[in-house]
């Protein structure tokens, strides 16, 4: 399935073995996909280049992406949170963004996407 055809996506995601099964979901759903693993990486890539979407994991070696959220949002850029804590970790400005739990699945990963995007990144 690749309802999401065409988009592109900045995944923010410091584990290897992670950021490789999610850039293969987004991949099976379409997307595509620009994988960074630090948060200034990160920065460089949105002031770079455009994206239609951002899935962030929430902590990357002890720095949150709270400060790169924030930013890809008053750019208009819808995103998800990847993490293993819960949405309970997110500060309260950033409640409503969808949160993808660890470990996660394909379908989960549609969802949240459709989510993000259907609702403007909150």
């Amino acid at each position: 399935m690749r309802e999401f055809t065409g988009l592109r996506v900045l995944l923010v995601e410091d584990e290897g073995g992670v950021a490789l099964l999610l850039e293969d979901m987004l991949e099976e759903l379409g997307c595509l996909a620009t994988s960074v693993a630090h948060i200034p990486q990160a920065f460089q890539a949105v002031e770079d280049r455009s994206f239609d979407f951002a899935v962030l994991d929430v902590n990357l070696g002890g720095v949150t992406s709270f400060d790169l959220a924030r930013m890809l949002l008053r750019r208009g850029t819808p995103l998800v949170f990847s993490t293993g804590y819960g949405a309970s970790v997110l500060p309260t400005d950033l409640a409503g963004c969808p949160v993808l739990a660890k470990p996660f699945t394909l379908e989960g990963l549609r969802a949240k996407i459709g989510q993000c995007i259907g609702a403007g990144g909150r």
